[in-house]
């Protein structure tokens, strides 16, 4: 027993060490001296930090001139400050920083319009400000960005996001961001609390939902219906139950995806036209199910054509708008990996289960049965 409470106590002592750590450098990370060249602009500012190792330092007087230095580890790449309206991107204007290839300092006002570059747009934006104000500086490894911005009113509680790429940018044309966060901060207080306005776990639930509906159980329930019907009549009901509840849980993530647009209105054309058209293929596929006639009608024939196809062609485009939906919503690679493997999947099975059907139907010489 005195050996355990002994190695116990030693990693009780290393844990300690360890938060004892991290809480020196957040204090040292606020307690460090500004580079001389911002000495004399923007000392005695607050400092507070918030986010990974993003630091804040800032001022706002009588006038309403808010200063600021905002700080960041650095190697290469831009660093980005931005004050929304709301809580969202677009809509939104930012300061960003950044070290050109020769070496020179850039910062400049972007208005960001939306998520595409071209959206993205240099010396635009609502935010008011001289250039000689502003000034980057890197020094052991961190970039300073140096900036003072006049408002009409005394900032309280403001929309912040934040963001950093690693790509220098080209003729002020920012790359996609490497990571981001928005958060509301107080600057009566100096404390930031998670942002609220932008939707993200209705995002999730939007996104989560079609996939397992449209890219897990629909598929499977059609390799059910294609491969395995000499289980009859199993793989009839397997597929009926598959398709009808990957059909109410398709439904369910339209529904989050009509709230989440009616919150951030945005931009996305081409995933919401798709998915229109996705959810009209799959209502046809239930009523198809009600309609279904006798396997002796002479129409079922038609049926089988327009039941096998409508379902490829849902399935198909569902595949698209997925992915479609995970690069718009910007979802990091844990979704990309997670579906690209999962539809990976899907894929070699169709492909090795098709072989072993053509190969079975040459040896019996049968025609394709119907359902």
């Amino acid at each position: 027993m005195g050996s355990v409470a002994r190695a116990a106590a030693a990693v009780a002592a290393l844990v300690l060490v360890a938060l004892a750590s991290v809480a020196t450098a957040q204090m040292e990370s606020c307690n460090g001296e500004l580079p001389p060249v911002l000495a004399a602009n923007y000392s005695g500012l607050a400092c507070q930090p918030v986010w990974n190792n993003f630091v804040l330092r800032y001022h706002q007087d009588k006038n309403n001139v808010l200063r600021v230095v905002l700080s960041s580890m650095y190697s290469t790449g831009w660093v980005g400050m931005g004050f929304s309206r709301d809580g969202l991107m677009i809509g939104s204007s930012a300061m960003v920083g950044w070290i050109g290839k020769k070496g020179l300092p850039h910062i400049r006002q972007f208005a960001l319009r939306g998520k595409s570059s071209s959206k993205v747009v240099v010396d635009r934006g609502f935010l008011v400000s001289n250039d000689h104000d502003h000034t980057v500086v890197v020094q052991q490894a961190k970039i300073y960005l140096a900036f003072q911005l006049k408002f009409s009113y005394r900032l309280t509680h403001q929309h912040i996001i934040m963001a950093f790429g690693n790509s220098i940018p080209v003729k002020n044309k920012l790359t996609r961001h490497q990571d981001k966060t928005s958060f509301t901060f107080d600057f009566t207080t100096g404390r930031a609390s998670v942002d609220g306005s932008f939707p993200y776990g209705l995002r999730r639930a939007h996104g989560a939902l079609n996939v397992f509906a449209w890219g897990v159980l629909m598929p499977i329930g059609a390799i059910l219906a294609r491969y395995f019907r000499r289980v009859d009549p199993l793989w009839f009901y397997l597929h009926v139950g598959l398709q009808f509840v990957g059909f109410i849980i398709g439904l369910a993530g339209v529904v989050a995806g009509v709230a989440l647009y009616s919150k951030i209105q945005a931009d996305i054309p081409a995933h919401r036209g798709l998915g229109i058209f996705v959810l009209f293929l799959g209502i046809l596929q239930i009523l198809a199910f009600f309609l279904r006639p006798n396997a002796d009608s002479k129409y079922r024939k038609y049926w089988n054509w327009y039941h096998h196809w409508a379902g490829r062609l849902a399935l198909f485009f569902a595949a698209v708008n997925i992915v479609l939906g995970i690069h718009v919503g910007g979802a990091d690679n844990s979704w990309k990996i997670g579906y690209g493997f999962n539809l990976a999947v899907i894929l070699v099975a169709v492909i090795a289960l098709e072989f072993m059907l053509w190969t079975r139907w040459s040896k019996n010489n049968t025609s394709t049965p119907t359902y």
